[in-house]
């Protein structure tokens, strides 16, 4: 190996060890605050049909790089549950907290969240299910310290149309498990 290939191979190899051992973060990275409040905990709410709920988990992974969402959404007796999850990224070029979310009936969506005074502000993105679209937005206010109100609305035709309520509180986590089948 010749003398200048070696000093670019020590160079990257030293790089790239530096990378590997970086600590992972104590505390929430700056572009993750407006998310540091549901990190740690569980959170459940009361569907208006009072039979349906539907709980998440927030939690770092990898080392701090992400947020996860885990949620499930109990349907009642007799009909089996749904299972979602979200990872958010904070995206350095665009500048935005991005998030996808999968669910287990084989449906996704993509799109950012922003913090706007201490709400959490999702706006408008596509749900896609089997072909299907539905455009929805949403928006997260924290109700004191043990829970937060969401609203979601659907966007029929060229305007917006109330989807659902719910008031969520801190709640120790429900083993999230594989849906019914």
């Amino acid at each position: 190996m010749n003398s200048m290939m070696h000093e670019w191979t020590a160079a990257a190899a030293s790089l790239l060890a530096g990378m590997a051992m970086a600590a992972p973060a104590e505390a929430p990275p700056a572009p993750y605050q407006p998310l540091a409040f549901l990190v740690g905990h569980c959170w459940r709410g009361t569907f208006p049909d009072g039979k349906a709920t539907d709980e998440h988990c927030f939690s770092w992974i990898y080392g701090g790089k992400f947020v996860r969402d885990e949620h499930v959404v109990h349907r009642g007796e007799g009909h089996a549950d749904g299972l979602g999850e979200s990872i958010h990224v904070w995206d350095a070029a665009s500048k935005q907290l991005q998030y996808l979310y999968i669910e287990s009936a084989g449906g996704f969506s993509r799109g950012t969240v922003s913090g706007e005074g201490d709400a959490l502000v999702f706006p408008p993105t596509s749900y896609l299910e089997q072909g299907e679209t539905q455009t929805y937005r949403s928006r997260w206010q924290p109700a004191g310290q043990d829970a937060y109100d969401v609203v979601t609305e659907f966007q029929v035709k060229d305007r917006w149309v109330p989807g659902f309520k719910l008031h969520m509180e801190k709640v120790t986590p429900a083993k999230l498990k594989e849906p019914k089948r």
